[in-house]
């Protein structure tokens, strides 16, 4: 019976149990190093410094800017190239241009070659899709949890060590900027040797998937009973055409059946029907629109701070602890998501309220830090608004995904982050880009202020119209109730 299930689940391209370890493992590895970067919070200084010799001007106004465009640019070419690829080649990409942005770190300079790295570490994370997404295509749904938790946990202490080693090596050895960056590549080439290991995976979530004859309403008809145990949404049946699932009590004879052509126009004809489908829903579209508005000022805010922190305390004149400030709003971060799992909490009731009174310690977080011109300041702003921003992005994903198939999953976050993009692109380009407005730094942080305070008016109108419509549908139940 195990033999017959082990085949089931190869012809499936899933691992047998037990072979999920080696691939997590290697993927785990790739994550470490791939943000083990020592010089990341310390690039501001080190644009401006005597290395590149760039001006404030190039740097917030031209330099920056490009990032955010590429960004948004190949977000969704690189959704379905991710896809088609099957998940390893794309990886592979992001460890290269990794390779590529810190290679040009060290060598170039000018305005024009720095905008250029930034268009390679533009298509490092709009494929950091293909990391998160690459173990679900290869092992069973009973071990997702454990998986991604692994994963994430490789990336944040990649990250924790990659700052604590950077800030010790700033302010304990004295050593140079230009060092770091050494380190930085040496930690990225390691990541994207690390890559070259990884089992190729025989499927994937739209273009890749094999459909067993005769065992389509058995899937739709199991998908509708385990949404229906999992979330509030009535799920269609046409839209089960994603999962790409093989029953593993599948004989060898069935296990031979057709495979389904799939085509990039079924395959956003699929997306399409999803996103019109997820979308419907108000608690999911609501959590969607906090993550999208949210996230748009995290990352403008996230990066920008080191130059609203060169401009209070210059590097070039005192000590610079953006390592240690980056390494602490990340694990207090952590700990705060750990103990807000075990807060019971009404969130289709509450969340709206919650979700604008700390939109608004937010807005006051980045406030203070724009105005009280105090370096000391601006880093435990930095933290609050970190630490507050990773608890509520993980209630928000929690929120969504209890909702949704996997397939889904991976839709709606895309979405969301396109649409976070979106704006923030509409922000850079008015705000910031020096062919509009440019803006100087203190200016822009308080329109981040500003738009973190609207984020907080809509949500609490929102929240407190929602809690008026369920008393006044409670008080109708009771008097229909009476009333019989």
């Amino acid at each position: 019976m195990e033999l017959k299930e082990n085949g089931a689940r190869r012809k499936a391209g899933l691992l047998p149990r037990g072979g999920w370890v080696l691939p997590t493992c290697v993927l785990c590895a790739n994550g470490f190093f791939a943000n083990l970067r020592p010089s990341e919070p310390f690039l501001t200084p080190y644009l401006l410094g005597p290395d590149k010799n760039l001006t404030e001007r190039q740097v917030f106004n031209e330099i920056y800017p490009v990032w955010t465009y590429s960004y948004l640019i190949l977000l969704f070419p690189v959704f379905l190239a991710t896809d088609y690829l099957r998940y390893k080649p794309v990886i592979l990409l992001q460890g290269l241009s990794l390779i590529i942005t810190w290679f040009m770190l060290l060598y170039a300079q000018g305005t024009l070659a720095i905008q250029f790295l930034e268009f390679f570490y533009g298509i490092s994370t709009a494929t950091e899709i293909a990391y998160y997404s690459y173990i679900y295509s290869m092992v069973e749904p009973g071990v997702y949890q454990k998986v991604t938790s692994y994963c994430r946990i490789a990336t944040l202490t990649g990250f924790t060590v990659g700052s604590v080693t950077g800030q010790v090596l700033v302010s304990a050895a004295h050593w140079p900027l230009f060092y770091l960056n050494i380190i930085s590549l040496i930690s990225v080439s390691i990541a994207f040797s690390a890559a070259w290991f990884l089992p190729m995976p025989r499927k994937s979530l739209f273009f890749h998937q094999h459909l067993i004859d005769g065992k389509e309403n058995k899937r739709v008809d199991s998908g509708r009973r385990g949404n229906q145990h999992n979330g509030n949404l009535e799920v269609a049946a046409e839209l089960e055409e994603i999962e790409a699932q093989v029953p593993l009590n599948t004989d060898e004879h069935n296990a031979e059946g057709q495979k389904k052509k799939v085509t990039l126009k079924n395959v956003l004809r699929i997306l399409w029907k999803d996103f019109l489908h997820c979308y419907s829903s108000r608690t999911l579209l609501c959590w969607s629109v906090w993550w999208a508005l949210s996230t748009c000022g995290y990352f403008q805010v996230v990066n920008y701070s080191q130059g609203l922190w060169e401009k209070v305390a210059p590097s070039s004149h005192s000590d610079i602890y953006n390592g240690s400030v980056e390494a602490v709003s990340t694990l207090l971060g952590a700990v705060a998501v750990f103990f807000v799992g075990y807060v019971k909490i009404s969130w289709s009731t509450w969340g709206e309220l919650l979700l604008a009174a700390f939109a608004l310690i937010i807005a006051v977080t980045v406030y203070i830090m724009d105005v009280i011109v105090n370096i000391w300041v601006c880093y435990v702003m930095y933290v609050i608004f970190r630490s507050i921003y990773m608890i509520l992005i993980t209630i928000a994903t929690f929120q969504i995904a209890a909702n949704l198939s996997m397939e889904c999953y991976a839709l709606v976050f895309g979405v969301n982050t396109f649409t976070a993009l979106l704006l923030q692109t509409l922000i850079t380009v008015i705000v910031v880009d020096s062919s509009v407005l440019g803006l100087d730094l203190f200016t822009q942080f308080k329109i981040y202020a500003g738009y973190f305070a609207v984020i907080a008016i809509i949500f609490f109108a929102s929240g407190l119209y929602h809690i008026m419509k369920k008393c006044q549908r409670l008080k109708q139940k009771k008097l229909d109730s009476s009333g019989t």
